[in-house]
Order: C-alpha cells, then structure tokens, then sequence
C-alpha cells in the first residue's frame, strides 16, 4: 500500500513536469514560428514594395505596433531617446538648463534653470528661440529643438534669441552642462511648525533630498507637522518610493509587495530609522499622482502613519522593469502588479480587455473588495487611492482658462521684467490695484478674446428656437441677453479679480526668484495646504481621522 502511495506522487509529480515540459516546448514553437514569418514579412517589404521603404522607420513601426496592444507602459526606447532613460532614473541629462514650450507659435524660454549655464550668462523667462547653430528653428516641433541644445556635457552650442524690448537679437555661446533634475522643488515653512514639501518626481535620489528637506526644516524651526506635496507627481522609480516612506514609518514595515506572472513575491520594507517617526503627516494627492505617488500614499494610508487629502489619485499599479537590448536600446516592460501593505492593488484599468464600444475596463464599485488598514479603517482596491479627507482643487473660470491658453500672464510678466529688471537681491512681488490695473490695459491692447460657457449655450438656444420655427422677438430676446453679456465681459477682470491675482503674483515672482519663488507664493492661496496645516495643528481632528469610526 506505502509502495502504491509513493508510486502515485512520483507519477503525479512526473506528469506535472511533463506537461509544464510540453508547455515549455509549445510557447517556444510559437515564438520561433512567428518570429519567422515576422521576418520573412519585414525582409519581403523592405525589399521589394514599390517605393523605397527605411529599415529602421518600417521595423519601429512594428515594435511600437506590437507593444500598443499591451499597456501604454510598456515601451521601446531606441538608441536617440538615451537622454529620456537617464532623466527617468537619475534625473539627469547634458543640457544648457532651459525649460521650452510653444507660446503663440513660437519655441519660447518658459524657465531659465538656476545655477546652470543658461541662467548664468542672462538667458530669461520670454526669449523667443530663433536659431540654433545657424539653424533656424521651427515652432512645430519643440521636441527637435530639446534634442539640440542637449548633448554631451562640455560641449558648446549657439543660440540666437528675441527679446521684447531689444532691437536686435541676442546672440549667447552656452556649455553644455549635467544638468541634475531636482526631486523636492521647494521645502519651507507655511506656518509656524508646519514643514511643507514638494515632490514632484522619483528617481534615484529622491529619498535622499527628502532626507535633507526634513533635517534642514528641522534645523530651521520646531517641526510639529509635516505636509508632503504629491500632486500631479507622475512617479518614477519603486526603490525611490520605498526609501521616501522609511524616513517616516517604523524600520521593518512593509512598503509595498510586487507579484510578477508566475506568482513571484518580492516585498519591499522599510529598510532604516525613520527620521520623523511621531510628528503629524499628510500628504497631497490629486488625480495625476501616479505609480509611485501611489506608492507612498497607499503605504501612509494603510500603516495610518499620516493623513491624505486632497483627490482620488490615477491609480497606476503597475512595476515597469528597463531591459537593456542591443544596438544600445532598451525596453521599458511591465512585469508585475503592486500592492500596498493591506494587500490592496491601486490599478484602475483593465488594458488586456475592452467593451464592445472598445473603451478599456475598469472595475465597477460593488465589485471593489474591502481591506483593513493597520488600525482597522475600511480601504478599498482598485481606481486608485482614496484620500481621508476629499478637498478638491479650486475651479478656475473659462476666463482665466483662455487667459491662460493665450499666454496672456506670461506675456505679460515677460514685459513687465522688461521694464523692471531683476536685480541682484531676488525680490518679493505684491499685486495691488494699479498692477491690476495695468494686466488690464495690457490684455485689451492684445485683443484678447473670447466665448464662454454661456454664451455657447445661448447660440445653442438660439439655433433650436430657429429650428423649431420661434418667433422673431424670441431671437431678438437671445440677442438682446448677448448685448448684455457683451457688457459685462468687459469688466471680467474686475469679476474675477482673485484668481488673477493669484496667477499674476505667481507668474512675478517666479521670474525674480525662480521656481521656488512661484512655488512659495502659490501656497498662501492653496486651499489644499490650508486644510492640511488646520488639520496638523489641530491634534484632536488629526487623530479622529486616523481613528476607526464605530
């Protein structure tokens, strides 16, 4: 009987190998077929269709072709796009130190970076890009320009510029440097106690310019809460991710766990003494706080180490791994799921299947599942991650949106500098009336203008009364409510006065001291860190939030 028993595992165990054998054999038969046909076909094309097809174009529309039936995270990254790999993991690349962006069909400085060559030799916020190495620059493709003024630190490049105020363009010869991507933008204190940080990326040495954030506010003050600032911080690296939520957590806790396909588990934990272990957290997020925001923020939510306000995140649980190919290219792949210490997943989109409509499947709310976060608060799976306390962000006006996608406060902060230069001290700029006042004039000599949202519905109105046939005076009604609109557009600066003074003072004080400086001033109109610092300093709500509700 004990002789039967064995015989039957070793058959069993025999029968399993074979098959996981058989299936071994029978992937590998598919791929080596199709592998062929793939490269008869591609050999058949770029030999003898009728027009001259590139190699290199035809057989990258294949990679990208294939890979966009996975999710929109698995990518080839060819030999060109190198710069674009480092800036991911080190935030790092070769540049002159300038941020570029389109503004009335012209390549324009949108920021000079401080401390690099750039900025150094009086590049400003405004210059518009008119060549680059005697070549003339096109407004079409601001990735081209990107792609000449990076390169090889050390070497030189030559750019010509216009400049509001200047006759003549201006000519600057710039070295190329190493230009290091800061993670923390900006760290500070917002009220007294409160330390405020910004993230806004992961790569390699997040964790540590967060650990030098948190010791100098402790050196600058008494640290009595911590606001960690995660919106629309697209993410970066997992390790990154998993250093930034030791400096808080107990050494040991588990971070994050990740599951590969064959049911791989790799748990990441907090891997030294937190620096900050009892001082009150929260942490922003909002819907474009992505893969590694989530990260933190799931881990802070489900230890209850902090609170999180703010929005419902992107909800991305997805690990990307960069697998060096030949030729000096690389694949960025998706290799696992992530989960937070609840054994939750954040993922919202189902990529591999699609409705009939062919739009990609999300999980409905009666089928989330429930999971429990250390001190037993209810946490669900799925769509991201939810905050404890929802404050959403402040809606802007359609008036300050097209003010806005006019260029209209960067151009006129840009001629604003041009009449008072910076000086050598960084300064301080409060908008009061005659500021104002002046944006005002300055708007209505660029004939800026505009429909907005009601005005839209009343020409919606107007042409389903023609439609159906309405009388005259009920057309003359619609029009007459236009007149008047009309009216009252002119005074739309006046009507929402607030948010533009917000944006004004910003946009000011960002081109005398930098980004830090339009970060700082956002924050005295930030509803968001107004709710957290109330919160943080008021320890009897801080800890209800973090309480199992009975």
């Amino acid at each position: 009987m004990k002789n039967k028993f064995i015989a039957g595992i070793i058959i069993g165990v025999l029968a399993t190998v074979t098959f996981g054998f058989v299936e071994y054999q029978n992937i590998y038969f598919k791929i080596n077929k199709n592998m062929d046909i793939f490269g008869r076909v591609y050999k058949e094309i770029v030999s003898n269709y009728v027009d001259e097809v590139d190699p290199e174009k035809f057989m990258r529309s294949g990679i990208d072709g294939m890979l966009e039936t996975l999710d929109p995270y698995t990518v080839f990254i060819g030999e060109k796009e190198g710069d674009d790999l480092d800036l991911i993991t080190h935030g790092q690349y070769g540049g002159i130190g300038v941020s570029i962006g389109v503004r009335d069909g012209s390549i324009i400085v949108v920021a000079p970076m401080e401390g690099y060559s750039a900025q150094k030799q009086g590049v400003r916020a405004g210059d518009r890009l008119i060549e680059i190495d005697g070549e003339k620059i096109s407004s079409s493709n601001p990735d081209s320009v990107r792609s000449k003024v990076r390169g090889e630190p050390g070497t030189t490049v030559r750019i010509k510029i216009e400049r509001e105020g200047e006759a003549q363009p201006l000519e600057f010869v710039l070295v190329r440097e190493e230009i290091q991507i800061n993670n923390v933008t900006y760290s500070g204190y917002v009220k007294e106690g409160i330390g405020y940080i910004k993230l806004e990326r992961f790569s390699r040495r997040a964790g540590d310019e967060v650990r030098q954030a948190i010791k100098e506010l402790k050196a600058s003050g008494e640290l009595k809460g911590i606001i960690l600032d995660l919106r629309d911080n697209p993410g970066g690296l997992l390790e990154a991710a998993v250093e930034i939520v030791s400096k808080f957590v107990p050494n040991g806790s588990t971070v994050v766990t990740t599951r590969g396909r064959k049911d791989d588990e790799k748990i990441y934990s907090a891997n030294e003494e937190p620096l900050v272990s009892d001082i009150p957290l929260a942490v922003l997020i909002n819907k474009n706080s992505a893969s590694a925001s989530e990260i933190v923020a799931g881990a802070v939510q489900d230890l209850d180490r902090g609170i999180l306000i703010g929005t419902r995140s992107f909800g991305k649980g997805l690990v990307q791994t960069i697998l060096p190919l030949s030729y000096n290219t690389s694949m960025k792949i998706t290799t696992a799921r992530y989960y937070t210490p609840s054994g939750r997943s954040i993922q919202e989109i189902d990529y591999l299947h699609k409705n009939k409509d062919g739009v990609f499947l999300t999980t409905p709310d009666s089928l989330k599942h429930e999971y429990k976060t250390s001190r037993g608060r209810i946490v669900k799976d799925f769509g991201g991650v939810m905050p404890d306390s929802i404050v959403l962000e402040h809606e802007r006006s359609t008036f300050y949106q097209e003010l806005m996608r006019k260029a209209m406060f960067f151009k006129f902060a840009t001629r604003y500098v041009t009449k008072h230069p910076p000086l050598q001290e960084k300064k301080n700029v409060a908008v009061d009336e005659p500021l104002i006042k002046e944006f005002e004039e300055y708007v209505q000599t660029q004939k800026f203008e505009y429909r907005d949202d009601v005005e839209k519905k009343l020409a919606e109105v107007k042409e389903s009364l023609t439609k159906e046939h309405y009388s005259s005076a009920a057309l003359e009604s619609i029009d007459a409510l236009n007149v008047q609109l009309n009216k009252e557009k002119i005074n739309g600066i006046t009507r929402h006065e607030n948010e533009i003074r917000e944006e004004l003072e910003e946009e000011l004080n960002a081109r005398y001291s930098g980004e830090k400086g339009r970060i700082k001033t956002s924050l005295q109109f930030d509803t968001q860190v107004q709710t957290a610092t109330g919160l943080l300093l008021n320890k009897k709500e801080y800890e209800k939030k973090l309480k199992l509700k009975k």
